[in-house]
């Protein structure tokens, strides 16, 4: 009887120490996460380069956790109204979102969104990324270099344009630094996307155009373009011979355009802390490297905390450069 209730009271003891210290316990996440399928938000239509990370994403995440992760396309308003979906969720690890940094450190810098991009969101993993690239038109911008267009346009104050992708565009806001940085005066020629800038500066309607990495991969050896310099803190894996503007003259200077997973804040800390492994580890698959890369991203998998103070930084960097482009943020 003594060795009988012995064993009883030590299997009360483990019983108990395995409910104080199982994570899953915790903030009410469930016992085994996930028991249905997850669906992963994105806010622009399928086909872009968000898109095309989500589903790669949501196709390992589903192999992993033995549930489908479901791409969601929602678009609207630039991405907010998918941001804001995803905001007010329940938090329980069901709704993911991936976004593009336009959604939470432009947008709620040039008008009033419904969600607030660092209260209402727990930064996960940032899953790619990639820098913009300046390409000229040789038949316009004779330069051979950022500094040689640089001293080009200064020497003909307001009579150089540029494209950009739309106002408040990264293409745009990218522009906007640079500009400040160098000390020019030029002009704007907004297009609405990236496409038809792009098609304009191959057929020599506008000497410039600061377009991103999957722009540039289908045209890189084109007579009709020239590349001049890449916008982030280090070369571009699919441009590795070109040089940063960091590089040409500008220290410091970065503007890159990264995809970020995100839950709901309160999402429970081992469901994200799950998720967060799981991208890491993502970004380190050398088929997945190469699948982004073709689509002109760098895997990145970046931890949670990094990706917090990403989100900060630029940010703020952003809103400073909405500011310096007039842009006057739109009132309810």
């Amino acid at each position: 009887m003594i060795r009988s209730a012995a064993a009883g009271c030590a299997r009360v003891l483990l019983a108990a120490l395995a409910a104080f210290s199982a994570p899953a316990g915790a903030q009410g996440a469930p016992a085994a996460w996930p028991q249905k399928s997850v669906r992963v938000v994105v806010p622009f239509a399928a086909g872009g380069n968000t898109d095309g990370i989500a589903r790669i994403a949501a196709e390992r995440l589903s192999q992993v956790f033995g549930q489908q992760f479901v791409v969601e396309n929602r678009t609207g308003a630039g991405g907010a109204i998918a941001a804001e979906l995803v905001a007010r969720a329940p938090a329980d690890g069901y709704t993911l979102f991936v976004s593009s940094v336009a959604q939470l450190a432009v947008l709620p810098a040039m008008q009033p969104v419904g969600y607030d991009p660092v209260r209402d969101f727990a930064p996960i993993s940032i899953l790619g990324s990639n820098p913009l690239v300046l390409g000229v038109s040789p038949a316009l911008m004779p330069a051979l270099s950022l500094r040689e267009l640089i001293d080009y346009v200064k020497a003909r104050p307001g009579r150089v344009a540029y494209a950009s992708g739309g106002t408040g565009s990264l293409s745009h806001l990218v522009m906007v630094m640079l500009i400040q940085r160098a000390g020019l005066q030029m002009e704007h020629v907004n297009y609405k996307g990236g496409a038809p800038a792009m098609v304009d500066l191959l057929g020599a309607q506008v000497p410039m155009y600061f377009g991103n990495v999957s722009d540039y991969i289908a045209h890189a050896q084109s007579a009709r373009l020239r590349l001049l310099a890449t916008s982030g803190e280090r070369r571009a894996e699919s441009f590795p011979d070109l040089p940063t503007v960091a590089e040409s003259g500008f220290p410091g200077f970065r503007v890159v355009t990264w995809n970020g997973l995100l839950a709901p804040a309160r999402t429970p800390p081992p469901i994200l802390a799950r998720l967060e492994a799981e991208a890491v580890r993502l970004a380190r698959d050398p088929a997945v490297r190469q699948r982004l890369r073709e689509i002109g991203v760098e895997a990145i998998g970046s931890g949670s905390a990094e990706f917090a103070d990403t989100l900060r930084s630029d940010g703020r960097a952003l809103a400073e450069a909405v500011r310096m482009a007039g842009i006057r943020p739109e009132r309810n």
